[in-house]
């Protein structure tokens, strides 16, 4: 044998050593981890669904909202602009009135 041959042989024995040690999970390993993360999952979709239809509740109060409160601002416009005619007519009525 050469001397790199055998400097590289204790290296490669460890090495063949650790992977034949080392191994590959078992088959009912990996499905109890993929179980376990799939239940995992399962909870977050169910959360989510919830989340979700929360959120669309909460948008169509606040599209709800927004129309309302749009009718109320016109309705805002329409009673200023009474407000204001009324106005007018009072100043109009006091020139007209004689003054004692």
């Amino acid at each position: 044998m050469s001397a790199s041959v055998k400097k590289l042989a204790p290296a490669m024995m460890v090495l063949v050593g650790a992977v034949g040690l080392g191994g590959c999970a078992t088959k009912g390993f990996v499905r109890e981890q993929v179980a376990t993360v799939n239940q995992r999952v399962d909870g977050l979709e169910s959360r989510l669904q919830e989340t979700d239809g929360t959120a669309k509740a909460a948008l169509a109060e606040a599209r709800a909202a927004s129309g309302q409160a749009q009718n109320n601002g016109q309705r805002l416009e329409q009673l200023n602009a009474r407000v204001d005619g009324i106005e007018q007519r009072m100043i109009e009525a006091q020139r007209k009135r004689p003054r004692n």
